[in-house]
C-alpha cells in the first residue's frame, strides 16, 4: 500500500555501504528502528565547527582548526610509554602531531615526509609548541572536500562513532526523494519555509547553533509535518468511529432518580455537565468513544454509574472493567449497594472467579439477569458471553492495551465506550494520543471536601515525624507510609518497604502492616481488608497503593524520599488521603542534596492540588513519555517534534488536520494525495488500523 516515492526511504539500512550485521543490530537500537527514514530522522544534537583555518603563528590554543601543513619529520618512541610524534608546518609555524598507541607504518603511509596535507583537530599547547593530539581528519590536499566545515555530532551509541553516523546519514539523505507539498503553499510562506527534504537536509547540516534549536525554521517544520501526521490519523480515526452505527440509548431516567435521592451528597456543577454530554452521546445512533478525565476525588465512578443505568433503564447490560482486582472490588463494593437499593442486579467477575461461581455468573450474564458486571480482563474472555451488552467503561485505561480495550467494546454489539482516567493528562497528550475520543473533564471536587495540608521535610527529621505520627494513630487516625522508588527494580523497592516495616513495628507493634507488589493476591487483599477495619493503623507499601485505594479513614500519607518520585506519582499517592471529608496531611519527606529538578517537584506539591496544573508542570520537568512513573506505550513518541517547545505546532496541526478533512474527507484532491504520502512518510498507515480501537 506504500506509495512507490517512499521505497527508498522504507529499505533496510542493512543496503547502506559499510552497514552489516552487527552494525544493523547497533544503530536499530540507537534509532529505534533499522529502515532508511529511521537514520534520516535521526537529528544531530550537536555542531564541530572546523571553519577556523588560521595560519599557525596566529591561531588560538583551545580551538578546532583546520590547517593545510607539509609533513617535515617523524619522531618515533624510545619508549612504550611515550608517543609517536609527527612535526609539521604551514610555513609560519611549526605543529606537532601526536599519536599514542597507533602503527608506524600507517601514519608513514599516511603522512610522508614532504607531502601536503589538510589536517583538522583541537589546536593545543604544550611546553610553548603548538600540538595537535589525534587530528580528526587527516587528508591530502585534493581531498579538502571531505572535511566539512561545519561537522554534526549526533546522539551515539556504544559501537558507533560519529564519523560512522555522519558517513551513513549522507547515504540516508542521498535517497530522500523530493516529495509533493502536503502544505499549504500560504501557510508555508508565512512561517518562511523550506519544502520536506529540503528542511530535512538543513537539519542534518547546522551551520550555527541556532540551527540546533527546536524553534529552528527547519526544525519546526519537521516538526510540524510529524504532528499533522498525528493529527491527521486521528482526525481520520475519529471521523470513522462517529459513523459507526450505534444504538440508541435513551432511558426513563426512574433508576437515576432513585439512586441521586438517596446519595448523601449532591452533584457538582462539572458532573452534571459531563453527564449530560455523556447522555447526548449515548441518545446518538452513531457509537460514542468519550474520555473521561477526572482529577482524584473528582466523582468519576458515580458519573460512569448513572451512565450505565442509562443503558439498564434501556433494557441493556453494562460493564466496567478495572486494571487490579483491588480496583474492581472497590467499584463492586461501591456500586452493588446502590444496586440493590433500587432492584437491579451487580455481579463481579475476576481471575479469583472460579468454578460454580463463575459458570453461574456466565449463565446469568447471558441469560441477562445480570445488569451490571464488574471486573478486571477476565470480562472479556471468549467464554465470556453477553445478553445485551449496550455500554462499557474502561477505568485507568492507560494500564490496559488498545487490543484489550478493543475485545472488550467488541463483546457488544455496537456497544458505546466510556474511558476513564484519575490521572490527569496534559491537553497536548490529550491532543496527541487521544485525539480520535470526544473529551469531558471533571475539575471541580465535591462540596466540603478540605485541602490537603502537603508538607516537605527533611529525612533527618524521621524521628519527629515519627513521633509525631504516633500520637495521631493513637488519637484514632490511620496511615499510609510509602517506601521509596531505590532503582528501577522491585527488588530494591521492597527491600525499602520491608527495612521500614520492622523498624516502625518496633513502635507501633501489630497496629503496623505491609503491602508490596510481590505478595499473593489474596495476601495482599487481606491486609489491605484489615487496614480497611482498622485493625492495622499504619499501612508500609510500594508505590502498589497508588491508584484506586479507598480509606476514607486513611488521612496521613507519609511519602519517603519523595524527590525520587514524579510529580504524577506524588499526586496519585496524596490523593489515598482524599477520599473523605476530615482534615488529610501529606509529608513528602526528601533525602540531600535535592537536585534543581526534585526541587521544584516538591515546591509545586506543596503548592498546588490541581491535578490539571501538576500534569502540565510534569510534562514540563519529566517529557511527554512519562506518566506515573512509567513508560506508557499508549502514549504517543514523536522524533522530530518536541512537545516542550511544539506545543503551538500542535495546536494548529489540530485544527489544520479537521480543516482538510471538512474540505477533503477521502483525501482525493492533489493537496489530499499529498497528505497520503505524509501519512505513509510517519508510518501513521498502521496508526489509522490501531487508533480505532
Amino acid at each position: 500500500m506504500r506509495p512507490e516515492i517512499l521505497f527508498p526511504l522504507f529499505a533496510d539500512i542493512s543496503v547502506l555501504k559499510g552497514i552489516g550485521s552487527k552494525t544493523v543490530k547497533l544503530l536499530q537500537n540507537l534509532l529505534g528502528g533499522s529502515k532508511i527514514v529511521d537514520l534520516a530522522f535521526h537529528l544531530p544534537a550537536g555542531i564541530v565547527d572546523r571553519s577556523y583555518r588560521p595560519r599557525l603563528k596566529d591561531a588560538v590554543p583551545g580551538r578546532i582548526c583546520t590547517v593545510r601543513v607539509k609533513v617535515v619529520e617523524h619522531i618515533a618512541p624510545k619508549t612504550r610509554q611515550q608517543p609517536y610524534r609527527v612535526v609539521v608546518s604551514d610555513g609560519s609555524e611549526d605543529l606537532t602531531l601526536v599519536f599514542f598507541k597507533v602503527y608506524a607504518d600507517s601514519i608513514a603511509k599516511n603522512l610522508p615526509v614532504g607531502a601536503v596535507r589538510i589536517v583538522s583537530g583541537k589546536l593545543e599547547s604544550f611546553n610553548g609548541m603548538l600540538q595537535m593530539a589525534h587530528p580528526d581528519y587527516i587528508v591530502p590536499e585534493a581531498e579538502s572536500d571531505k572535511i566539512p566545515a561545519f561537522e554534526p555530532v549526533y546522539p551515539l551509541t556504544a559501537g558507533i562513532s560519529n564519523k560512522m553516523l555522519n558517513k551513513y546519514a549522507e547515504q540516508a539523505l542521498a535517497r530522500v526523494p523530493a516529495l509533493p507539498e502536503w502544505l499549504d503553499a500560504a501557510f508555508v510562506k508565512q512561517h518562511g519555509w523550506d519544502d520536506f527534504r529540503t528542511a530535512l537536509l538543513k537539519a542534518h547540516h547546522p551551520h550555527y547553533q541556532q540551527d540546533l534549536e527546536p524553534y529552528a525554521k527547519e526544525r519546526a517544520r519537521l516538526a510540524y509535518d510529524e504532528l499533522l501526521a498525528n493529527q491527521l490519523t486521528l482526525a481520520i480515526a475519529r471521523e470513522r468511529v462517529k459513523k459507526q452505527n450505534g444504538r440508541i440509548i435513551r432511558g426513563n431516567g426512574l433508576l437515576r432518580k432513585k439512586i441521586l435521592e438517596k446519595l448523601p451528597f449532591a452533584l457538582t456543577s462539572a458532573q452534571k455537565n459531563v453527564l449530560a454530554e455523556i447522555y447526548a452521546d449515548q441518545a446518538e445512533p452513531l457509537r460514542m468513544l468519550r474520555l473521561l478525565q477526572g482529577d482524584v476525588g473528582s466523582g468519576k465512578t458515580i458519573v460512569a454509574f448513572l451512565a450505565m443505568l442509562n443503558a439498564v433503564e434501556s433494557g441493556l447490560q453494562a460493564a466496567i472493567m478495572a486494571p487490579t482486582e483491588i480496583l474492581a472490588k472497590q467499584h463492586f463494593e461501591t456500586i452493588a449497594p446502590m444496586c440493590e437499593d433500587i432492584g437491579i442486579t451487580a455481579a463481579l467477575l475476576t481471575g479469583k472467579t472460579k468454578g460454580k461461581a463463575r459458570a453461574e455468573i456466565l449463565s446469568r450474564l447471558a441469560e441477562g439477569s445480570i445488569n451490571i458486571l464488574i471486573g478486571t480482563h477476565a470480562l472479556f474472555q471468549e467464554d465470556v458471553s453477553y445478553h445485551e451488552l449496550g455500554f462499557v467503561v474502561v477505568d485507568e485505561q492507560h494500564r490496559f492495551g488498545v487490543h484489550q480495550r478493543l475485545k472488550l467494546s467488541e463483546k457488544g454489539n455496537k456497544a458505546d465506550v466510556l474511558v476513564m482516567t484519575a490521572t490527569p493528562i496534559p491537553r497536548t497528550l490529550v491532543l496527541t494520543s487521544y485525539g480520535d475520543m470526544e473529551y469531558s473533564k471533571i475539575d471541580q471536587v465535591p462540596e466540603g471536601r478540605k485541602p490537603v495540608d502537603t508538607r516537605v521535610l527533611p529525612l533527618s527529621k524521621l524521628t519527629e515525624t515519627v513521633a509525631a505520627l504516633k500520637r495521631k494513630i493513637e488519637s484514632g487516625t490511620r496511615a499510609y507510609w510509602v517506601c521509596p522508588l531505590v532503582e528501577e527494580s522491585e527488588k530494591s523497592d521492597l527491600a525499602a518497604a520491608e527495612a521500614r516495616f520492622e523498624d516502625l513495628r518496633k513502635i507501633f507493634g501489630n497496629d503496623v502492616g505491609l503491602v508490596h507488589g510481590k505478595m499473593k493476591e489474596k495476601d495482599k487483599d487481606a491486609v489491605m481488608e484489615r487496614f480497611k477495619r482498622g485493625e492495622i493503623k499504619l499501612l508500609v507499601a510500594t508505590t502498589v497503593i497508588e491508584v484506586g485505594v479507598n480509606v476514607p479513614e486513611a488521612t496521613i500519607m507519609v511519602i519517603e524520599h519523595a524527590e525520587r518520585f514524579g510529580l504524577a506519582q506524588l499526586h496519585q499517592l496524596r490523593g489515598r488521603v482524599k477520599r473523605g471529608f476530615e482534615a488529610a496531611t501529606c509529608l513528602l519527606l526528601y533525602g540531600q542534596p535535592l537536585s534543581e529538578t526534585a526541587h521544584e517537584r516538591l515546591n509545586i506539591m506543596k503548592q498546588t492540588e490541581d491535578g490539571f496544573l501538576i500534569a502540565e508542570k510534569d510534562l514540563e520537568l519529566r517529557g511527554g513519555g512519562e506518566i506515573l512513573g512509567t513508560r506508557q506505550s499508549g502514549f504517543c513518541q514523536f522524533r522530530l517534534a518536541d512537545m516542550e517547545y511544539h506545543k503551538n505546532l500542535l495546536f494548529i496541526a489540530n485544527q489544520d488536520a479537521k480543516l482538510i478533512l471538512n474540505k477533503d474527507p477521502n483525501l482525493q484532491s492533489p493537496r489530499g494525495q499529498a497528505l497520503r504520502i505524509l501519512l505513509y512518510l510517519f508510518e501513521q498507515d498502521d496508526g489509522v488500523r490501531t487508533y480505532k480501537a
